[in-house]
């Protein structure tokens, strides 16, 4: 593996006129690390014994032609069982969807994706893995009746029967999560377009069911390992292995830079099991609060996105404004079409169902300034919302309300300045309820969120009863918080970002474009459970049924 060490002789040129010859050389150098680690890993694994059951591996949503923080995550895993003497198989799309996720253009649907590019990028990482392709095959009786759905409302609730399983493969509804991230909305429009993509997902969630049941007969593996389990084409993988009682892993971006969260359950739910008796040792509160430090200041990233490229103080204006009032009250928002919503969506219909009761809620306080903030996120290049916050402001004429100030997502004010002068705090699902907690404040969640289990914020059980406890906090002088609320927000967050966020930046560093990755070089044997804590809590989740979190 040592051989490869002589491509980082070279540096990249800074010259901006050179700019574009130095993407090509990074990609470059990038290719041959993949193709001369999977050669390595192929030639000093050791040999699988007989009967050994593989492990299956599918992440079709994760990119289009470069490499994602997702797609590496499985691709080192992948070569760190493989390292280790356990067998893998790769099931990998040749052509086998007509629109998938990344490929599908929103505001052309008969554009085609991008095989070609795609398949480049699948053949280099894949060259010296064992591979199960999967192509286009039309089905021609299922094709002549989701054509006919002419609704909706029907082809969500559209199912079809797939020989050998008790339920029919509920396709309509393993395809929504996909079709609204692709189109940037919620609650979808009722057109020929969003019609078209809906039937094209169905039919290619349906050729993926027919050839992923194929490969689970014929290879018979111990456990499958997929991106998050939201897109359909690992959703429908998904739904497969848990009909047959297969170990099923999903896998999604952790909380630091270069780290991931694996779990058996719902990657997107993002399920912790924090031990009750857990509690942070002086030494654990000195790194948490370091962390915090900087993430109070708009220093952090995740998924490889900067959301605060810059964090700016409240100016005297809007200080000027606050004295107006008797209370102020920050509402934040989530962006509508992320995967994380569908696991919010207990108590309210949805992100803006929750909005139209809060705006219930601000016409009867005059006296009481709540800022409405949009999440970041909605604006960023190549991901804005269509179906936004701003667009919600604008529609039930929010601005003109006296008490109201709206912060759109390109606005980079602190939050955190807000929450010291808050009242209470209302969020949807958004983390800033958490580090609202850690700071003390009231924090009243109107969605379900990964930390609503912990009572780390106030959770009511219903619509009425959210109401009522708005109406409680903004009637009474005082609101008592209860200590636990602050305690398992540090709690949770520590256990979030130190034991269930795996690290790979061992392995992985910047790519050269944007949301890219590309490897470090390194040995072999680095990718060893005895030589990574990190692959030690992988292959322990993925082979003996171990928590996925790092030991300490």
């Amino acid at each position: 593996m040592d051989r490869i060490l002589w491509l980082e002789r070279f540096p990249i040129m800074a010259d901006p006129l050179k700019e574009k010859f130095s993407r090509r050389l990074d990609a470059w150098r990038n290719n041959l690390k993949i193709w001369a680690l999977g050669a390595g890993v192929k030639r000093q694994s050791p040999k699988p014994s007989a009967g050994d059951l593989p492990v299956v591996f599918f992440h079709a949503s994760t990119r289009t032609g470069n490499l994602s923080l997702n797609a590496a995550f499985s691709q080192l895993v992948e070569w760190s069982l493989r390292a280790q003497g356990v067998p893998t198989v790769r099931f990998a799309c040749d052509g086998g969807m007509t629109r998938c996720v990344l490929g599908s253009n929103r505001d052309d649907p008969t554009q085609p994706p991008p095989c070609r590019q795609c398949l480049r990028r699948s053949w280099q990482m894949y060259r010296h893995s064992e591979v199960r392709w999967f192509e286009w095959e039309a089905d021609m009786a299922l094709q002549r009746h989701v054509e006919a759905l002419a609704h909706l409302e029907a082809l969500q609730a559209f199912s079809w029967p797939l020989p050998g399983y008790r339920q029919p493969l509920p396709l309509g509804k393993l395809v929504l999560p996909s079709l609204r991230w692709m189109l940037r909305r919620h609650n979808l429009e009722e057109n020929e377009q969003t019609l078209f993509f809906y039937r094209q997902y169905i039919l290619s969630a349906w050729n993926v069911a027919r050839q992923f049941d194929q490969l689970l007969d014929d290879v018979r593996p111990q456990a499958v390992v997929l991106f998050n389990g939201q897109f359909y084409p690992e959703a429908t993988a998904r739904w497969l292995a848990l009909q047959r009682n297969i170990r099923t892993v999903t896998h999604e971006v952790g909380m630091r830079p270069f780290s991931a969260f694996f779990t058996t359950g719902e990657a997107t739910a993002y399920p912790l099991n924090i031990p009750s008796d857990f509690q942070l040792s002086e030494e654990q509160n000195a790194r948490l609060d370091a962390y915090l430090s900087r993430r109070f200041q708009g220093d952090f990233t995740m998924a490889g996105v900067r959301f605060w490229p810059e964090m700016r103080r409240l100016d005297e204006r809007f200080v000027q404004k606050l004295t107006g009032f008797r209370q102020v009250v920050p509402i934040f928002t989530n962006v509508i079409f992320d995967t994380s919503q569908p696991h919010a969506n207990v108590i309210f219909r949805d992100m803006f169902h929750w909005l139209d009761t809060v705006l219930e809620i601000i016409r009867a306080h005059p006296e009481t300034l709540f800022v409405i903030r949009a999440h970041p996120d909605e604006a960023r290049p190549g991901k804005a919302s269509r179906e936004s916050v701003a667009m919600w402001v604008r529609a039930r004429g929010v601005e003109a309300l006296r008490n109201v100030i709206f912060v759109p997502p390109e606005e980079y004010i602190s939050s955190y300045e807000l929450i010291q002068r808050a009242k209470f705090v209302m969020v949807y699902n958004s983390t800033i309820g958490l580090e609202a907690s850690i700071l003390g404040a009231a924090v009243l969640s109107g969605g379900r969120s990964r930390f609503t289990p912990y009572e780390t914020v106030f959770f009511p059980r219903s619509e009425a009863d959210f109401r009522q406890l708005a109406e409680d906090f903004l009637s009474s002088p005082r609101i008592a918080v209860p200590a636990a609320h602050r305690l398992n927000a540090r709690r949770f967050f520590y256990w979030q970002l130190y034991r269930s966020s795996l690290p790979f930046s061992a392995f992985l560093r910047p790519g050269s474009g944007r949301y890219t990755v590309h490897f470090r070089s390194f040995a072999l044997e680095a990718l060893l459970p005895e030589n990574s804590r990190t692959m030690a809590a992988i292959s322990d989740g993925i082979l003996r049924g171990g928590d996925f979190m790092l030991k300490e």
